[in-house]
Formats: structure tokens, sequence, C-alpha cells
């Protein structure tokens, strides 16, 4: 074969390699299996929870007096699995879901964060909330499948407050009624037009229903500043239209239903007082203040077979259950 033909050949051949190893090289780069995986792992999960939770909330952590930021999903969830026990019906645990995210979205419309790096506690004085960790430690074993029921409940809920005049309420809850709620203004001596007092028989099923506390007589004249003189004179005993107690006279003086309540550590102000000896006898009815919705109660009206939208529109009277995106707008100005 002549040099030139030779030469040819090999042209062509060199040219015919290239062809096929050339694309090879520029696709496996990005085609490798990691990197493939990461891209459809990462991207989604991060619009994912841009969607779900618009804001972050920030929780002082009463203990550790650090500061968690977590996405607003996740404090609901946490929120639900703190404020609630886990083996309430589903139902019961979505409207639960509710009144924590409408709390948290009023509170930060208002502005009511606690200090340049924190918007709320981690107590009573906010929403009561524990990290995964603690819930770990809480639950054991249990921990997953307690978990997805929470997540289930409040992923029903998504996107959803309670609001009143197009604004989110004041989702005040509490443990157990004893057989009706409390008028707002009948416990902090200001009406609010949804928090009104309604039936709420579910509630004898709680095992917090009913309570005594004894304590002394000496105890009682010192906490109230009273001299009874040996029997309690209990003149007269007024009450509210949840059936607790008003006003209580000592003597002359007198005292709200609330003020004996938080002196003696009373489970309600539905209270009876009767002395033995030289000690009293307070005995009550229900666990909480008495405003907006009853734990028990939901938990009741969810076994009858109402939904989470029946016990809000029962506790939180003439609201409506509408998007959170409504208060963007509102709360764009509150992070200003």
């Amino acid at each position: 074969m002549k040099k030139s033909n030779r030469t040819g050949l090999m042209v062509v051949l060199g040219l015919m390699i290239t062809i096929l190893v050339l694309p090879t090289l520029i696709v496996i780069p990005f085609t490798s299996p990691a990197d493939t995986t990461e891209v459809e792992e990462t991207a989604p999960k991060d619009k994912e929870e841009g969607e779900d939770s618009p804001f972050l909330v920030r929780v002082l952590r009463s203990q550790s007096e650090q500061v968690e930021e977590v996405p607003l999903e996740t404090y609901v969830s946490r929120v639900v699995a703190s404020e609630m026990p886990v083996n309430f019906e589903l139902e019961a645990l979505k409207a639960q879901a509710l009144a924590a995210r409408t709390y948290i979205t009023r509170h930060m419309i208002e502005g009511g964060k606690i200090s340049e790096e924190a918007d709320v506690t981690d107590t009573v004085t906010h929403q009561v909330y524990k990290n995964e960790e603690e819930l770990r430690g809480q639950w054991k074993e249990a921990f997953n499948s307690n978990m997805e029921k929470i997540e289930q409940a409040v992923k029903a809920t998504q996107g959803e407050i309670i609001t009143y005049d197009h604004k989110p309420i004041t989702a005040s809850f509490f443990s157990t009624s004893n057989g009706y709620t409390e008028n707002a203004g009948d416990y902090w001596e200001h009406d609010i037009p949804y928090l009104k007092s309604v039936e709420s028989p579910w509630d004898e099923d709680s095992p917090k229903f009913a309570d005594q506390k004894i304590i002394s007589t000496a105890e009682l004249e010192q906490s109230l500043g009273l001299s009874l003189d040996g029997d309690i004179q209990t003149s007269t005993m007024t009450k509210t239209e949840g059936n607790r107690v008003d006003e209580v006279h000592f003597g002359t003086q007198t005292f709200s239903g609330r003020e004996i309540r938080e002196k003696f550590g009373l489970s309600s102000s539905d209270f009876t007082i009767e002395q033995k000896g030289d000690h009293v006898i307070f005995t009550t009815k229900g666990y909480g203040h008495g405003v907006g919705m009853s734990q028990y109660g939901a938990n009741g009206m969810a076994k009858t077979g109402k939904n989470y939208k029946d016990i809000i529109h029962h506790y939180y009277q003439d609201t409506e259950i509408s998007p959170l995106s409504t208060q963007t707008a509102l709360l764009s100005s509150a992070a200003e």
C-alpha cells in the first residue's frame, strides 16, 4: 500500500474514534448517579419547605436560653405534639394544629417578639414547644409513629388559619371545661366576640374534670390578707355564664374567681369552698382558664364523628377558616 493511502486511512480512523469517544467524555461527568441524585433530592425539597412554611419562628428555649429557628409547619407540629395528647382523635389534633398556626400567625403580625433574637418562648406564656430530641426522649420507640400521626394532622390543615373579620383570631385553648366554656370578658375583663360561652358536655370523660385542693385556714387568711375569726363566712358567691365563680365574698372583702384560682393554684375557677376544722377544701370542675377551645371537648366531639371544622366553629363562634396567604401583606409589614 502506498504511503499516501496509509496516511489517509489513519486520518479517517482517527476521525471515527474521535466522533465515537468525544460525546462519551462530554456526557459522563454530567450524568453520574451521584450528581443526578443530588439534583433530584435537594431542589424539590427546598422548594417544598419554602411553600409549606412562609416564615420562620424563633423560639427561646427556657432551659438552655438558646434560640431555635424553625419553619412554621415544623413549629406547628411540635406545638401540637407538646400541647395535646397524641392518642387523641385525628380530627381533634387537626383542630389543635389550626389553633396553633393561627396563634403564631397573629403573634407575628402584631409584632409581639420578646427580643431582637426571639419571637416566642417555649412555655404556656405563648405555646408549649418541644424539639425533636425532647420528643424522642419522651416517646422513645413510639416517636416515629406518633410524629407521623401529628404530621398527618398538620398537613391536613396546612395553609389554613382561623379568622374573624378577615384577621387571625386569638386562638386560645385549654385542657378541660366544666361543661361550658367561659366568656372571654368574664376571665380577661375584655369581651372578644368569637370567644363566647358554649356548651361542652364531652369534658366529663376527662381525667382532669374534677379535683380537690386542701389548704389550712391560716394559709387562706395569710394569702388573702384576712382575719376570719374561725369560721369562713362566704356571704355570697356569684357565677359567670360559664358557671365559674365570678366573685366570692369573705366578710367585707371581695375577690374574683380568677384571683382565688391563681392565688391557690386551683385547676379552674369553677370551685366550691368547704371548711373542715382548721382546713379549707376547694373542689373544682374543669382544668384551665376555660376560654376558647376545650381540648378534651374537641376530642369528645371528634369521637362523635365531628370533623375539625365542626370543632373550630363550635368553640370559636362566627369565625371562618381562611388561607394563610390572605395575611401575606400583614406578615410582610410586621417583618420590616
